[in-house]
């Protein structure tokens, strides 16, 4: 079974920084590719940043020189960091695996709220 687990969400002020991390299981966590999605109310889901297999990284325009992606193999565990964080920024946000051999999946989300 194919699991995610989020967490390091929670409330922060504006440029201020947190780190997301989501915990895999259920995969050979190295082949997967890796990304993180938002969604706040009324919006549709926006992709974040995506780190692959190989490590190569891409992000959002809105957030690139902010946030970084990295993963931990070792540890099947990808991370988000952060920084300067803006009220544009609040949103649910989502873990998302996915390779031919596995499939796609998704984490239940962890709310990240940027208060002015």
């Amino acid at each position: 079974q194919v699991q995610l687990l989020e967490s390091g969400g929670g409330l922060v002020q504006a440029g201020g920084s947190l780190r997301l991390s989501c915990a895999s299981s259920g995969t050979i966590f190295s082949i997967n590719t890796m990304s993180w999605y938002r969604q706040s109310p009324g919006k549709q889901r926006e992709l974040v940043a995506v780190i692959s297999s190989g490590g190569g990284t891409n992000y959002a325009d809105s957030v690139k020189g902010r946030f970084t992606i990295s993963r931990d193999n070792a540890k099947s565990t990808v991370y988000l960091q952060m920084n300067s964080l803006k009220p544009e920024d609040t949103a649910v946000y989502f873990c998302n695996s996915h390779s031919i051999q596995y499939g796609a999946h998704w984490g239940q989300g962890t709310q990240v709220t940027v208060s002015s």
